[in-house]
């Protein structure tokens, strides 16, 4: 059965990435990777126009793995 990654935010939003993949250990990687980008993001951006961008370091960023249809 195939995998996708759900992204999940403080806010309590959640957005569900277009990829596919074959394993769960695979979209584990995947999920993992992403939260690592986000939080990367949110630093470059704090970086580059901190007035504009405060780097908030409680909002936390996670993720869910879970089967689709084919």
């Amino acid at each position: 059965m195939p995998y996708k990654v759900v992204m999940q935010y403080d806010d309590g939003s959640s957005e569900i990435d277009d990829e596919v993949f074959d394993t769960e250990e695979e979209a584990q990687a995947y999920g993992l990777v992403c939260v690592s980008n986000y939080s990367t993001g949110a630093e470059v951006l704090h970086l580059s126009n901190p007035g504009d961008y405060p780097l908030n370091e409680d909002e936390e960023v996670d993720f869910e793995v879970v089967e689709v249809d084919d």
